[in-house]
């Protein structure tokens, strides 16, 4: 797996199409070396996707995540799935998008053991989505 860095690669992938979505999440694709990547500005695919390997970015936007504890550690936990390493992902570019915010009345820490295990079903539910995979159990908070 392999990490977005440049804005003209999450600008591509944003371009591509929303393969799932969770009620704090969306998960967008692009396939490298479909049609799509091919008509890219401003270069051709293979500059913004040297190789065909799976591709991942997060976009946590400080209006949904407003302390930097919370949008790092929810970044820790996309970047660290294991399922990033499954070939289904091979090939394609993915960026996962909080699409709105975890409630404070329920979740009050910046990143408390409830608030970790929510974030880590919902990314399980949307790369279980996309990869057709069962995913690998999420322990229970003691």
């Amino acid at each position: 797996m392999r990490r977005l860095k440049t804005r003209a690669q999450f600008q591509a992938v944003l371009a591509g199409q929303v393969v799932a979505r969770t009620p704090h999440f969306v998960l967008h694709r692009l396939t490298l070396g479909s049609a799509s990547t091919e008509a890219l500005e401003p270069g051709p695919a293979a500059l913004l996707f040297p190789t065909p390997d799976a591709w991942v970015g997060a976009m946590l936007p400080k209006r949904w995540a407003k302390r930097s504890v919370t949008r790092h550690a929810i970044k820790r936990q996309i970047y660290h799935r294991p399922e990033w390493a499954l070939a289904a992902f091979d090939g394609h570019a993915h960026v996962v998008r909080l699409r709105s915010g975890f409630s404070t009345k329920a979740f009050p820490s910046a990143w408390s053991e409830p608030l970790r295990l929510a974030v880590r079903q919902e990314l399980a539910q949307l790369l279980q989505r996309v990869s057709g995979a069962t995913p690998a159990p999420v322990p229970e908070a003691a």
